[in-house]
């Protein structure tokens, strides 16, 4: 089953997959795709830490999604994969263009063929105004293009505001 777990910043998106990761009973592997640059990412890092059970496997990718996802997808597993919208940061702060459609085009064409259970959590960034700066609204673009992608072949969307979850799509929670 492919998941999608959208919200907003502190909305209890990566909390909610938490909580699907250990309910499906499943070997879980966390996939963290931040690179704590600084002292507020590694605060948050330290925060999501804190709270995985320490039997999750963690693999650290911010960039080849695809490929780590492709190799350890298995029937028995499930795969938490936080968060898109960084990924995609990391992608975009490449500045290789062709590498980030690569990277997505890889995604969103493996996603048919992974068994076991995969959940994503991603930031809804699409809500507000258009912003200021070309980085920045191709950012929300691309979001929106990912976001619009994954939850076309995902069984279950979930948008997840002030912890509470609003099924979009598939069975309600």
């Amino acid at each position: 089953m492919l998941q999608l777990i959208l919200g907003g910043a502190r909305s209890g998106k990566s909390r909610l997959a938490e909580k699907l990761a250990t309910d499906s009973q499943l070997r879980v592997t966390y996939i963290a795709t931040s690179q704590p640059l600084d002292g507020e990412m590694n605060e948050r890092v330290a925060h999501h830490r804190a709270r995985r059970p320490a039997e999750w496997a963690l693999i650290e990718e911010p960039l080849e999604l695809a490929r780590v996802l492709r190799e350890n997808a298995h029937a028995d597993h499930c795969l938490l994969v936080d968060c898109l919208t960084l990924w995609l940061t990391n992608l975009l702060m490449q500045g290789d263009a062709e590498r980030l459609n690569a990277e997505r085009d890889a995604l969103v064409e493996c996603l048919e063929s992974l068994p076991g259970e995969i959940i994503f959590v991603s930031n809804e960034t699409g809500m507000g105004v258009v912003p200021l700066g070309e980085l920045t609204r191709r950012y929300v673009d691309e979001a929106g293009w990912l976001h619009q992608a994954l939850a076309e072949r995902c069984q279950r969307v979930v948008l997840t505001v002030a912890g509470l979850p609003l099924t979009l799509k598939g069975t309600a929670l």
